[in-house]
């Protein structure tokens, strides 16, 4: 393993997502001294046309907005490193470690901006549905473009309940599934997918596949139901193991508690992006980068 001791860094950002490339962007005209860590797995790389990401009245591919983002930042002198970070630990002198496998970094502090993972259904042609925009995680990013469309919601037990009552508010037709076990409504949730006119369907799903630009949703003991949109609301993978071993508080579901300053729980450790507790958008993680990358260059400062 190759040591960086040769320079104490002002920060180590872990993640080239939205939020680290912001963060990358202001702390590079904040004059500090930084490296920025990349896996290439950003979840943005997954979003096909985003039409909500502010100044781009027709939409941009995700991936155009990581591109941008990163040429952004290194026109400022930013540089990146490829790698998964192992691990992140406290030094004997209250500096941070962060461990690449290959790479040792020392700082004065760390952004931690790895995001979170989709949980996807199992089936062979996921990537292409997605690009097609027939296979959705987001109904807050794109449920506008479900309007007047044949749309299914696939969850966990009831756990799709609420999603399927949002889209329902573009969508002309929605029908709720459970991918495991069969969905058993209380008369409160009966209540309110009738209010919303949102269909449940006990079958369990048992597989999916695309087609001809639709979606077919096959069932345990029913025939195969056909959709515009699959909308998958299995719930996500919160990256955040890498600094519950330095007692970063967590919610229950692993996102990351923060300060009005992005800090953590743990001094000089900040975080920002979908990693920390609230609402999953580009523009959302975008602002923790700012808040965060001017409170450690504040913070450096004193």
């Amino acid at each position: 393993m190759s040591h960086n001791d040769e320079q104490l860094l002002d920060c180590v950002i872990v993640g080239g997502g939205a939020a680290g490339l912001t963060a990358a962007t202001y702390l590079a005209r904040f004059r500090r001294q930084f490296k920025l860590i990349d896996a290439g797995s950003s979840r943005l790389l997954w979003i096909p046309t985003s039409h909500n990401y502010p100044g781009f009245i027709h939409g941009i591919h995700g991936g155009d907005i990581l591109q941008r983002l990163r040429e952004q930042a290194e026109h400022y002198g930013a540089t990146s490193v490829t790698g998964k970070v192992e691990r992140i630990s406290k030094s004997g002198d209250d500096l941070f470690i962060t461990s690449t496998g290959n790479q040792e970094f020392r700082s004065r502090t760390v952004l931690v901006a790895t995001g979170v993972v989709d949980v996807a259904p199992d089936f062979p042609d996921i990537g292409e549905a997605v690009a097609e925009g027939a296979l959705r995680y987001c109904p807050i990013c794109d449920g506008f473009e479900s309007i007047a469309k044949k749309v299914a919601v696939i969850g966990k037990g009831n756990g799709g309940l609420g999603e399927a009552l949002f889209v329902r508010h573009y969508a002309t037709d929605v029908t709720l599934f459970s991918i495991t076990d069969p969905i058993a409504l209380s008369a409160d949730e009966h209540a309110q997918l009738d209010a919303g006119r949102v269909r449940a369907v006990s079958n369990p799903v048992t597989g999916l596949s695309f087609a001809n630009g639709k979606m077919t949703v096959s069932l345990q003991g029913a025939a195969p139901q056909e959709f515009d949109v699959v909308y998958a609301a299995l719930g996500t993978r919160v990256n955040s193991a890498i600094v519950r071993d330095l007692g970063a508080e967590c919610t229950p579901n692993g996102e990351l508690v923060v300060n009005n300053h992005q800090q953590t729980t743990v001094e000089n450790l900040y975080a920002a992006g979908d990693i920390v507790k609230g609402l999953n958008q580009i523009t959302v993680a975008m602002g923790h980068a700012a808040i965060a990358a001017t409170a450690i260059h504040n913070r450096l400062r004193a």
